[in-house]
């Protein structure tokens, strides 16, 4: 573009280059004329106002994962940098393209200590594929660029990116950057040969899928390869809407509600194809599904960053190739005959019968909660979990049938749910419905951002499990101190009346027949563009899915 331009200007330029339709921010004086750019592409550029950095973070996040593009999120320097933190390091877990842009101090000021001035490579070196100062307005489009193509090349990951005020108000005159495009490897013709011959020298193989940078057309393939070759197929936690959930083949996931007998099934196995998943702790079940380093089951392993082959794991065969590649590749093998029939039906049947819930007293059943929600939802409704034992009933019980329609932190985000619902909503408005799941302690971290929603004209549903307590904390206090509970009890306020201040429709469940009217008339007001929150009164006796307080102290 000809003529000069504040940084601020260029800036905004670039995100409008790199095809960004929406940013979520919290605005902050050290990027007024970012902000002001903003202004001047209103027609192009949403901008999202929250109301804290780390619901705005956590919206970006939701935002890349939901739609495949790279999340953009702004903030200021310091408190609101710092505040931030918390949906950077959930997408770098869970492999999230983001570009996080931080308004900083002064050139001449750094160094000594300014007003909220933060030292960005420091705090977000650790977390993000690529943390720098941007201290020449000139290099705002090649750096701008650099940026995107990190988030989305490879492991899909965020940068954060340092913007000191004064160089957002210089006027300079630079050429725009083009727009760049993802890097990925291809998966070397020879090796898909490979790993196609050890699969059919095997009696017991078993798929594992999860990871970040797929497609709805590479979960689409990767089904039809899993399905083609018979493989029974998990998937890693919270990844589960990677393979349709109907299939034969699916044999469940790998997370906090996983079912003991897939835990078996996977040691049985002698042959184990792990595509996109690092393997990482909760898919590993603490690194113990698999030994470290040396498998002792042949364990091939295909991943899109290079450094986590061999990073954990030793494997037989390593392919570094992206998921989309990789899949398309799939699609390219002769379909064999295979010989694991009878092993795939038994892998299914454990899931299946994994599905036969356990006894939930009470006069609230959450089984039968997600029964009627699974009858009444949609198929491609989009869920929205957040992290808690609460999560369990979505994670053990629903069928996840569409790519994309799981929206949960792999990370054990707190407070992830809420944002991420609101951001799904904004997408999503008019086409699909949002449904949230998040719990009492999980809420209160950020459920200020309803305002943004009804700002927004977003109309998520909501469903707070409230059993006043940090349910997951205390049952971990149960099993290793027993009769020695404390700070995880909690005093909520009434979440009902509190939907109503915010503007959004709110209604409390304490007994099961009356949660089925109150979510008809829940999603009434969603259809009319309301957010509506039902607030369901659970048991603290109800510790999870699987168990309860009293059957714990019994085992002790």
């Amino acid at each position: 573009m000809a003529g000069k331009r504040s940084g601020g200007a260029i800036l905004v330029d670039q995100l409008a280059i790199q095809g960004v339709r929406r940013v979520f921010l919290v605005p902050g004086e050290s990027y007024l004329p970012a902000l002001d750019a903003l202004y001047a592409h209103s027609n192009q550029i949403e901008a999202v106002v929250c109301r804290q950095e780390g619901g705005a973070a956590f919206m970006a996040e939701a935002h890349a994962k939901l739609t495949g593009e790279v999340g953009v999120c702004f903030v200021t320097r310091g408190p609101g940098a710092c505040n931030a933190a918390i949906g950077v390091h959930t997408a770098m877990q869970d492999s999230t393209p983001m570009v996080l842009l931080i308004g900083q101090v002064d050139r001449h000021m750094r160094y000594r200590e300014a007003f909220q001035e933060i030292e960005v490579d420091s705090l977000y070196g650790w977390t993000t594929k690529w943390a720098a100062e941007v201290n020449d307005a000139r290099r705002l489009p090649e750096l701008l660029a650099r940026a995107f193509r990190i988030a989305l090349s490879g492991r899909p990951g965020p940068v954060a990116l340092s913007l000191p005020e004064d160089m957002l108000n210089d006027l300079v005159e630079v050429e725009d950057a083009a727009k760049v495009a993802a890097l990925s490897a291809y998966p070397a013709p020879a090796l898909m040969v490979e790993m196609a011959e050890r699969i059919l020298q095997a009696e017991r193989p078993f798929l594992i899928v999860g990871g970040g940078g797929w497609t709805k057309q590479a979960a689409d393939d990767i089904r039809r390869f899993a399905a083609a070759w018979n493989l029974p197929t998990a998937c890693s936690f919270r990844r589960q809407d990677l393979v349709d959930n109907a299939l034969e083949v699916y044999a469940g996931e790998l997370g906090t509600s996983v079912d003991r007998r897939l835990i078996e099934r996977i040691k049985q196995a002698d042959l184990v194809i792990a595509v996109g998943t690092r393997l990482s702790e909760l898919a590993t079940q603490g690194y113990t599904l698999l030994e470290v380093p040396e498998p002792a089951v042949p364990l091939i392993h295909v991943h899109a960053d290079l450094m986590e082959l061999g990073r954990v794991y030793r494997p037989t065969l390593a392919i570094n190739a992206g998921v989309v590649e990789f899949a398309a590749a799939t699609t390219r093998l002769p379909v064999p005959a295979t010989r694991w029939a009878g092993w795939t039906a038994d892998c299914r049947g454990d899931y299946l019968a994994s599905l036969q819930p356990d006894p939930c007293p009470g006069p609230l059943d959450m089984n039968a909660v997600v029964e009627t929600l699974q009858r009444r939802l949609p198929e491609d409704v989009v869920l929205v979990n957040d992290a808690g034992n609460f999560s369990g009933w979505l994670q053990r019980f629903w069928c996840y049938r569409h790519y994309k329609s799981q929206l949960a932190p792999a990370n054990g985000a707190m407070g992830y749910a809420v944002p991420a619902a609101v951001a799904a909503a904004i997408e999503l408005a008019d086409t699909r419905l949002v449904v949230c799941f998040v719990g009492d302690g999980g809420f209160m971290m950020t459920s200020q951002e309803l305002a943004t929603a009804v700002r927004h004209g977003a109309a998520p549903l909501i469903i707070v499990i409230d059993n006043a307590s940090f349910g997951t904390i205390r049952m971990h206090q149960e099993r290793k101190f027993p009769g020695r509970v404390v700070a995880t009890d909690l005093a909520n306020p009434d979440f009902t009346a509190l939907a109503a201040a915010y503007g959004a429709y709110g209604a409390t469940v304490a007994e099961t027949a009356e949660f089925a009217p109150a979510l008809e008339a829940a999603l009434q007001a969603v259809a009319s563009g309301r957010p509506a929150l039902l607030t369901l009164k659970l048991s603290i006796e109800v510790i999870s899915s699987r168990t309860t307080l009293s059957k714990m102290r019994e085992t002790k």
